[in-house]
Order: structure tokens, then C-alpha cells, then sequence
């Protein structure tokens, strides 16, 4: 077993060198080639999806490099061996009660964080395979090298499964017998998948993707002034959890990077309706829509002491909505250059923020 303190630095190599080899498929051939492959592909990525499985489950116990990890293993230490009753009242309804049967059971606390990393990265992958059916591989190594999914399979645990369970029922949204219960499901692993299925609902109803943007760009400019009377008034509806989240600290700065972070998948949306007349893609219209929306509400509430938490909630549908348009859809004899330039870019920027600016 790796060294606490090397597990990171390990990931972020692993998915570098895997995902200059994913993009590499790409070298002078035409996407619609590409389907030659597609079984290939998809074996590749559920191989690497088994390695990190165990990579990041069989991890040591430590909350130095791991943060809440500790924090799990001390209430798992807590409910160990007692007598298990169901509690109605639990914040996250389903994940509390499942957390404490387990510890009821005597499951081996290693198990449990390997069940937790089996759920993230599996559903990441079934989730990567229905949108991208032709091209899994790259799909997956592009949401394995996004900015917050080392943290969310090792630190925030119950909101990354939950995030992953959702892009399955998002995935799913042609079927809705499927999707909707999938989506609510998610509520009972976390409390603040609300805010994404309410969210869900609303793209599913309000299509135009006009709107999305005008709210997006005026939540941008309310942030930039710092109103934060929203910020209250969510933390109003909010329970007791999301009051503290939202209200636990109003000093934070304003985010220069996370909004340039944000805004990319936003313009390349921009360009890919408005210039390329993509707006007949029900899936891109869809999951574009709802990355504005819940990205709009983040903004919204940016001077939360849990920034970062809250940008999560659109963040975790930022590597879908950045690839989609460039392997999804022919739109540019140029295409494949610009893929590489999107996925290299994307790579370069989780890079930077780990290595160089944290």
C-alpha cells in the first residue's frame, strides 16, 4: 500500500499519461472512423474505472491527506457493533442508515471506503458509456482528470456518489421512468442533490437555452457586486446544514479562477448553439442548460465559507458538458484538433490548480 501522501501525485500522473494515450486515438482519423473501436474503447475504460476502483478504496485512513475520510472512519468507530434501528429522521436518509447497518454488520471499515469508490467511479462509468457510447475511454479519462474528482472519490464521499448516481439518471433522461427515480434517489444520499433535481425539473420543462444563459450572465454581474441578499434568502429555505454552509462565512473573496473555470464550457456552448446551430441535440440542450442553472446558483451564493462545496453541484457535470459537443456532434472539419485542445486544456488546468496555485 502507497503512503498517504502519495496517493494524489500517483492519480494525477496515472491519468496524464492515460489521457494523452486516449487522446492519441484520435491522430489524423475522422470521428465517424472511430466506431471501429467503440468496443475497444469501452473495455479501456472499464479497466482503468477497476484499477481506480481499487486504487482509491483500498486507500490507508488518513485525515491529513484525506480530510473527511477521518472523519468517517471516527462516527464508523462510533456506530461499530451497535444495534441498528432505522432512523426516519436521518439528514441524508438513505447513506445514513445504509452507514449505520454497515457498521451494525461489522463490515470492515476498508470494505466500506472500497464500496464507497466501487459507487463513484462504476456509476461515473456506466454514466460515461450510455453519453458516450463511441468514445467511453476518452470520456472517462477526461471526467477521472477534472478538478474535483479526486476530492469528491477521497474527502466528500457521500456527495460524490450521490453526483455520480445522478449523471446516470441524467443520462437516462430519454427514459424517465428510470431517470426521475434515480434522481431523487440521490437526495437521500445527499441532502444537497435539491438543488440539482429541482434544477433537473426545470431544464426538462423550460428547454430554451436563451434564458439560461441571460440568467447565467446576470448572476455573474451580481456576484461581481457582491449582492449576496440571495445567498440569505436560499439559507432561509435551506435546513440547518445548508444554512451553515451558506451562511458559515461571508468573507470569502471573489472567485476570479472559479468563474474562468466555469465560463469555458459556457462559451463553447455559446458557440456551439448560436454559431454552429446545435440547439437541435435534445442531450446537449439538456445537460448544458442545467450546468448554467446550477452553476447560476453557485455564483450566487460564491461568498459562502463553502464555496467550493456549493460549485461542486454544477462542477461534477463539467466534464460532460465540455467534451459532448466536440465527439458527440460533427460540427467543424477541424474538430479533432479543437477535442484535443479542449481535453489538454481541461487536463492543464487541474494540474496547475494542484501543483502550481494550491
Amino acid at each position: 500500500m502507497l503512503p498517504a501522501s502519495l496517493y494524489f501525485p500517483v492519480y494525477l500522473l496515472i491519468v496524464t499519461f492515460l489521457t494523452f494515450y486516449a487522446t492519441q486515438m484520435y491522430n489524423q482519423r475522422i470521428l465517424s472512423d472511430l466506431n471501429r473501436t467503440k468496443t475497444s474503447k469501452q473495455i479501456y475504460a472499464l479497466l482503468v474505472c477497476t484499477f481506480i476502483i481499487f486504487f482509491i478504496g483500498m486507500r490507508p485512513v488518513s485525515g491529513k491527506y484525506f480530510l473527511d475520510m477521518a472523519n468517517y472512519n471516527t462516527n464508523y468507530e462510533v456506530l461499530f457493533g451497535e444495534r441498528f434501528w432505522f432512523d426516519r429522521e436521518a439528514e441524508n436518509f438513505f447513506f445514513d442508515n445504509w452507514f449505520a447497518w454497515m457498521a451494525s454488520e461489522k463490515v470492515d471499515i476498508t470494505y466500506v471506503f472500497l464500496i464507497f469508490a466501487a459507487i463513484y467511479f462504476s456509476l461515473m462509468f456506466v454514466a460515461c458509456r450510455k453519453l458516450f457510447p463511441k468514445d467511453t475511454f476518452l470520456a472517462f479519462m477526461v471526467y477521472l482528470a477534472a478538478f474535483s474528482t479526486f476530492s469528491y472519490g477521497t474527502n466528500g464521499m457521500k456527495a460524490g456518489m450521490a453526483a455520480s448516481t445522478f449523471l446516470v439518471a441524467l443520462a437516462y433522461y430519454d427514459k424517465l421512468w428510470i431517470s426521475i427515480p434515480l434522481a431523487l434517489f440521490t437526495m437521500g444520499q445527499h441532502h444537497s442533490m435539491a438543488l440539482v433535481i429541482a434544477s433537473y425539473f426545470l431544464v426538462l420543462v423550460v428547454k430554451n437555452p436563451k434564458y439560461y444563459f441571460g440568467g447565467w450572465v446576470v448572476c455573474v454581474i451580481m456576484a461581481a457586486l457582491h449582492i449576496s441578499f440571495f445567498q440569505f434568502l436560499f439559507a432561509g429555505f435551506a435546513d440547518e446544514r445548508g444554512s451553515e454552509y451558506l451562511l458559515g462565512g461571508l468573507h470569502s473573496g471573489f472567485r476570479l479562477d472559479f468563474i474562468i473555470y466555469s465560463a469555458v464550457p459556457v462559451a463553447i456552448g455559446y458557440l456551439m448553439i448560436f454559431e454552429y446551430g446545435l440547439l437541435k441535440s435534445r442531450t446537449y440542450n439538456i445537460i448544458l442548460n442545467l450546468y448554467l442553472t446550477t452553476n447560476s446558483f453557485w455564483m450566487l451564493c460564491m461568498y459562502s465559507n463553502f464555496t467550493n462545496r456549493i460549485a461542486y453541484l454544477s462542477w461534477f457535470l463539467y466534464p460532460i458538458v465540455l467534451l459532448y459537443p466536440f465527439v458527440n456532434i460533427i460540427w467543424h472539419n477541424h474538430q479533432i484538433r479543437y477535442l484535443k485542445y479542449a481535453v489538454y486544456g481541461h487536463l492543464a488546468f487541474t494540474l496547475f490548480m494542484m501543483l502550481i496555485y494550491y
